[in-house]
């Protein structure tokens, strides 16, 4: 029994309890969304089992964000793959995917399961890419096999490029970069070489029944998401997503939890547009967003320029933000870029989930601004996205007021934040070193308010 099959038959399961407790909603509204299909619970038996901590993603719960890990074949191992992992939960990822390539798929993905609470999602294609000489010589065994171990393995939900048909190739020929997702290209060349249709569509049916056996929830992958501006919005993007839409009712005809991938590279002006089209199409299933990037020049800020599209997108509807690292187009990232491209996307989901009004979006954000009025610099680290940084840019600041500016740099500025705080003896002060006591407004508020007898 999956959670969709659960709540079409009206029960609540305790996975939809623990999300209506975190999600400040109510069960049955829960399980009425989940029986909708407009949300999913992605919870595979085996890993509830390991310990996992539930999630609901869907437009009635808070916007969830996913962190893209993963070993490649030029760079990293598992070990530092593995703390990345947990760098990115620690700074706020909703769920991780393993992407690996090269060597220890099996191994690394396996520690991962283990090792964390959040969901985990793959692509099983990388691993059978890797496992042949050419992806030309997969069988459908082949990936109903990897679709099948992995879901053994307690994997929460899969990408699969389902709704790339033939038809579609010729479309994605008038594009300027053409196809640009790694298992969209992949599949497109096995279909090129055999001259036969998608065999993850026509085995559409036989996927669906490994995924209701483990409750693996679907991510039908977008083969042909825009790579760039210039092919946003167009004939191959559209017509994939018809299919989509097709294989989203197919899905839960066979009793399985399905979500829908997005694009990419959109124009801010076409981004309402394709989250509205999507939920049209594909009949209000969630939307997992990968950015979408707003402008193709900013190499090494696209952390910035997908945020930018990721607020947008998740203020119209979409359900789940895929993060993207200052390294995106670039390389692999290492733990700083994971931590930027997490905190740039927790900060484009809550800004969402304030402007869609979801229940207690605002209330951190109305306690940070009591904090600041009273000076309260403990409150304000403790309510940061990132209290480490707060703290250290705050403490660092002083410092150097009180150091007269050292240029050559102390060992208490190095230390971080509770070094400097003590190596200089500092106690929080009522106002900041932008402003200064003369000059700081809240301060002069506050002093407006005693002349005036007020509290």
């Amino acid at each position: 029994m999956t959670q969709y099959i659960e709540a079409k038959s009206g029960k609540i399961t305790l996975e939809m309890e623990f999300v209506a407790q975190t999600e400040q909603l109510t069960p049955e509204l829960i399980r009425d969304e989940v029986a909708r299909g407009r949300m999913v619970i992605p919870a595979n038996k085996i890993h509830l089992q390991k310990g996992l901590d539930p999630i609901g993603i869907g437009i009635a719960a808070r916007t969830k964000i996913n962190a893209n890990l993963g070993n490649s074949s030029l760079s990293s191992d598992s070990t530092s793959e593995l703390e990345k992992v947990r760098y990115a939960i620690k700074y706020g990822a909703d769920t991780v995917m393993d992407l690996s390539t090269g060597a220890d798929i099996n191994m690394l993905r396996q520690r991962i399961i283990d090792n964390v609470r959040v969901p985990v999602g793959t692509v099983p294609l990388y691993q059978v890419c890797e496992e042949l000489d050419d992806i030309v010589d997969m069988k459908p065994h082949d990936f109903l096999k990897a679709v099948e171990d992995q879901a053994k393995q307690g994997v929460d939900y899969m990408t699969v490029h389902c709704a790339l048909l033939q038809r579609h190739l010729p479309l994605a020929d008038k594009r300027l970069i053409g196809i640009v997702s790694r298992g969209g290209s992949l599949t497109a060349k096995w279909m090129t070489a055999h001259k036969r249709e998608n065999p993850f569509y026509t085995h559409f049916d036989e996927l669906c029944e490994i995924m209701r056996a483990y409750d693996v929830t679907w991510s039908l992958g977008d083969g042909l998401r825009p790579g760039c501006l210039a092919d946003a919005s167009d004939e191959a993007q559209f017509a994939e997503l018809e299919v989509m839409g097709e294989l989203t009712r197919r899905g839960w005809e066979l009793g399985t939890q399905v979500m829908i991938e997005g694009p990419g590279h959109v124009p801010m002006d076409q981004i309402q547009m394709n989250v509205e089209r999507q939920m049209q199409v594909c009949h209000e299933a969630p939307f997992y967003v990968l950015g979408p990037v707003v402008t193709d020049v900013a190499p090494g800020y696209d952390h910035f320029t997908s945020g930018i599209g990721a607020a947008m997108a998740a203020m119209y509807g979409a359900a789940m933000l895929c993060y993207v690292t200052p390294k995106e187009h670039l390389g692999l990232p290492n733990l700083e870029d994971v931590k930027q491209g997490v905190i740039a996307y927790k900060i484009a989901a809550h800004a969402a989930d304030i402007a869609r009004h979801r229940p207690g979006a605002r209330s951190s954000d109305d306690e940070m601004s009591r904090a600041r009025f009273r000076f309260d610099w403990e409150a304000q680290f403790r309510l940061a996205m990132d209290p480490e940084t707060a703290r250290r840019y705050y403490y660092e600041s002083r410092t150097n007021i009180v150091q007269d500016q050292d240029t050559q740099g102390t060992e208490s500025t190095k230390n971080g934040a509770a070094s400097c705080a003590a190596n200089a003896g500092l106690e929080p002060e009522r106002f900041c070193t932008m402003c200064g006591p003369k000059f700081c407004a809240m301060r002069i508020t506050a002093d407006i308010r005693q002349m005036r007898g007020e509290s």
